[in-house]
């Protein structure tokens, strides 16, 4: 896989970053999520994740954000 090619924003490890490419998520989420800052080419850093895997803590935009795996799951993103 080359680093061009979009992968899920849940598979980065905490201090990576990516560009968001697309969010394939149910509408309302969707929604939420691109209200809250996180549109296709927003640069996003996974900050950590909580003990049991689940959430994962984003900076975006100058803050934090806090994912379910869930929908990280169903963000595309671009490594940085």
């Amino acid at each position: 896989m080359s680093s061009g090619d979009p992968i899920p924003l849940s598979s980065l490890a905490p201090g990576e970053k990516g560009l968001v490419q697309s969010l394939n998520l149910a509408p309302d989420i969707r929604q939420r999520l691109l209200e809250m800052g996180l549109t296709p080419g927003t640069l996003c850093t996974v900050v950590r994740f909580a003990p049991l895997g689940d959430p994962m803590e984003l900076r975006v935009r100058g803050y934090h954000l806090s994912l379910r795996k869930a929908e990280a799951e169903g963000i595309l993103i671009e490594r940085s």
